[in-house]
């Protein structure tokens, strides 16, 4: 598109009122059908939510040939224009915007950031389409100079294509249709900026909210090896590191990274990634080891990153268009978040950024989440990937009893299924996942494509293990397939949250209980979600007093951890809690045998994990 041959539908954004948080947004249509209608969708594909974002927008006007155009809102995110058809029609509205997150928009007078789905109208019937998108600059009448640091000296961020653009990076993008806006979001502000090559595609990686300490060179030299592994991974049947690059889905990337206090995520799209990390996980100049932090922060850019293939490119057949006033439903994350959860770390340490131990670590504390939470005797990782809409992002005190998370488990079906290809000796999961992009062609698939695939390697149906680990909550067969890599099962004493089945915070010196989990101790005292555990009541006298003597001692418990030196050598004791002002005791007994599982590298001959 050029500006001579004008998109059917031009979206500019203006962001002159940032101190109001409000995005002025005018849309031009120009061939309006008669009536015309428009929706703002009600969530953002890669999180599973209907998140209402019309409920930000206000003011919404319309005029076409200098007349005004009445506007008849249809339900919560729908709105038909009484126009005529074939002559232009111009919308202006106003968009609130102080979200923090990456799945929606912000604006004050330190940063911009948002999607399009928070932002831009869908014009029915034209979404196929090409699309314009302007960001008009503030206008500064003092002179820019290098050390500008207001508004006007900001730049812009994105994965679209320019079509004429100032140095700053605002002015015109294009896109093919609704779908790539839909999918190229936008960063405004006084941001850092490097670049890098991975086989041959030209990477960008922008900061916003860094500290000055904070060592840009390692994060740009590490997350280009997180590339480097990834392209090689998915397309190492090319010749070189230069057809790889030149056979993968994008030809460019970019990671936005917003830097801030407390807060962690990211949000995946065709060619970018916007993400969110603590300012103190990012890498520190002259820190000789990566915190664990960092770690954290690696394996979510590596998450993302691989979401470049496996969910924007090979995505589930409900997600070949998606439908943005509507829940769109999968049996399919444990498949697409959870396989991409298993890669994130794995090709961490492929790309030598962490060694065995952490990676064993960081598996370990996946293999506890899931063991740990009641809800996988109850809810198949499968159904627990359908349910996203109404439970994952909606959780609450019984969540743990009653769901499990399909990237945890999902991760975990990938190692099963992995490790077990790799013991009868036929494929791996990297054969899979690469026969999975050439069988259907980076395009949608079944679950019967993977079936399918995993027959075509093995000479093997997978269908019963398929339908047991994903389809059922049985037990996945975790220790037998470890141990076929000579990986060391150990069970250790659990933490005292874990023995009590209860997960707590402790704040301002309270215990607060936040879940109590099915069948454990907790539950069996009658603890519930809400409780203020004040004190313990041990009958145990000191070894100094005689036991005819003793009477009960009251502590106030402070931590769940004081309750080891507490009870001393005692399994019993009874619980002071509140609950709506009343203090009830609680009598409990701690059972003996509870474990947690730790890993470690033995005397492998497989090439797993490391390459």
């Amino acid at each position: 598109m050029s500006l001579k041959n004008p998109a059917a539908v031009h979206c500019t954004v203006d962001i002159t009122r940032y101190n109001a948080h409000i995005f002025q947004v005018t849309l031009h249509i120009a061939k309006p059908q008669s009536p015309q209608n428009v929706a703002l969708p009600a969530w953002i594909p890669g999180s599973y939510l209907m998140r209402e974002f019309s409920k930000n927008l206000q003011n919404l006007k319309a005029q076409q040939g200098g007349r005004a155009v009445a506007v008849l809102q249809q339900n919560k995110s729908q709105w038909t224009l009484d126009c005529q058809a074939d002559q232009a029609l111009t919308l202006h509205y106003e968009v609130y915007a102080l979200d923090a997150s990456v799945r929606t928009a912000w604006l004050d007078s330190q940063r911009g950031f948002f999607n399009a789905t928070s932002l831009c109208l869908q014009v029915q019937g034209q979404e196929e389409l090409p699309h314009a998108l302007t960001l008009l600059p503030i206008v500064n009448k003092k002179p820019l100079t290098a050390a500008s640091t207001g508004v006007a000296g900001w730049h812009v961020a994105t994965g679209l294509s320019s079509v004429k653009v100032n140095r700053q990076g605002f002015g015109t993008y294009t896109a093919a249709n609704y779908d790539e806006l839909a999918d190229c979001p936008i960063e405004m502000g006084h941001f850092w900026r490097g670049e890098f090559t991975a086989c041959g595609i030209a990477h960008s990686f922008v900061v916003a909210g860094a500290l000055p300490s904070f060592d840009h060179a390692r994060l740009i030299a590490d997350t280009q090896k997180i590339c480097e592994t990834q392209i090689r991974f998915w397309h190492s049947s090319a010749a070189s590191d230069k057809r790889a690059g030149a056979v993968a889905p994008h030809q460019t990337y970019i990671f936005m990274l917003n830097a801030v206090d407390e807060g962690y995520g990211g949000l995946e799209h065709r060619n970018s990634t916007a993400l969110i990390c603590k300012r103190k996980d990012l890498p520190q100049v002259n820190a000789s080891k990566a915190s664990e932090g960092y770690v954290t922060l690696l394996g979510l850019i590596s998450h993302e990153y691989f979401h470049t293939w496996n969910v924007k490119q090979l995505r589930p057949a409900e997600f070949t268009r998606y439908n943005y006033t509507q829940e769109n439903y999968t049996q399919l994350l444990w498949f697409f978040e959870g396989f991409t959860s298993y890669y994130d770390d794995l090709l961490l340490r492929r790309s030598g950024l962490i060694d065995d131990t952490t990676y064993f670590k960081l598996l370990n504390k996946t293999i506890n989440q899931v063991l740990q939470t009641p809800g996988r005797l109850v809810q198949s990782v499968a159904q627990s990937s359908f349910d996203a809409w109404v439970k994952y992002y909606r959780q609450d005190e019984n969540t743990p009893n009653a769901t499990v998370s399909y990237y945890s488990k999902g991760a975990l079906v990938a190692l099963c299924l992995d490790l077990a290809l790799r013991s009868e000796g036929a494929s791996n999961l990297d054969h899979v996942m690469r026969g999975l992009w050439q069988r259907c062609q980076g395009g949608p698939m079944r679950e019967e494509d993977l079936l399918t695939e995993l027959k075509a390697q093995t000479g093997r149906s997978w269908k019963k293990e398929i339908k047991a680990w994903v389809h059922s909550t049985s037990e996945l067969p975790l220790k037998k397939f470890l141990i076929t890599q000579s990986v060391q099962v150990h069970q250790d004493p659990p933490q005292m949250a874990q023995r009590l089945g209860l997960r707590a915070t402790e704040t301002q010196g309270f215990v607060h209980i936040k879940s109590v989990l099915r069948g454990g101790a907790a539950e069996k005292a009658g603890m519930a979600a809400g409780d203020e555990w004040w004190a313990l009541e041990v009958s145990a006298p000191p070894s100094n007093i005689p036991r005819s003597k003793s009477t009960p001692q009251r502590w106030r418990l402070r931590k769940l951890d004081e309750l080891t030196s507490l009870l001393g050598t005692q399994a019993k004791a009874v619980a002071w809690v509140s609950r709506d002002q009343r203090m009830l005791e609680l009598p409990f007994a701690l059972p003996s045998n509870e474990t947690t599982w730790r890993l470690s590298a033995g005397e492998r001959s497989s090439a797993w994990p490391a390459a």
